[in-house]
């Protein structure tokens, strides 16, 4: 849902070799070499659409066994539970997606809306070309909380410090819209199209 035409332009600029498939066909999905999921919108919508287009089977399928890029939502949905509509999630990951507040929040806009930096917290493929605290974009007011502190591959701060990038085996997914984060999102999107894990 969402940025998907944003997302697929992005990708064809940084791999104008690679076919770019913006598709919900279960059997496409489980044919690509690699699978991004972006989202934007509320979760349980995302989540509805996923399971009616038959796409939630093979999302999972992906993330078990292929390079798989999660943007925004698609970072969300990997857990299990998400605050906005006591949603159930993809629960690939241990963990839940609260919503901003409480008086860390007093006087901040939610949603987190425009630019912010980005800490890198661990060395990864998908950092590589990228100074840390680099600014990338934001548009959210959900955030991912990792039961498991070591899968955190970067934290941002917006009243609170949260995860704000995730890295497992195949799998890295971001809070952030790379797609629309200048020469640093088109930099971590070109990693992953180059990304052997």
């Amino acid at each position: 849902m969402g940025n998907l035409k944003s997302v697929s332009k992005a990708l064809e600029h940084v791999a104008p070799k690679e076919q770019v498939l913006v598709t919900a066909d279960p059997e496409a999905i489980r044919a690509a070499d690699r699978v991004v999921v972006p989202g934007q919108g509320a979760m349980p919508d995302c989540m509805r659409q996923l399971a009616a287009s038959g796409a939630r089977d093979a999302v999972i399928e992906a993330a078990s066994r292929k390079p798989f890029l999660g943007l925004c939502i698609g970072l969300q949905m990997l857990f299990e539970r998400a605050e906005e509509g006591d949603t159930a999630c993809l629960g690939i990951l241990r963990g839940s997606v609260p919503r901003f507040g409480g008086d860390a929040m007093r006087g901040l806009k939610i949603p987190q809306k425009g630019w912010n930096t980005v800490r890198q917290v661990r060395d990864h493929a998908l950092w590589d070309g990228i100074a840390d605290d680099s600014w990338f974009y934001f548009v959210h007011s959900y955030y991912a909380l990792p039961s498991d502190a070591s899968i955190s591959a970067a934290t941002c701060s917006y009243g609170l410090p949260f995860t704000c990038a995730i890295a497992r085996d195949n799998i890295f997914a971001v809070q952030f819209h790379p797609e629309k984060s200048d020469s640093a999102g088109l930099q971590l999107l070109s990693n992953f199209v180059n990304w052997r894990p």
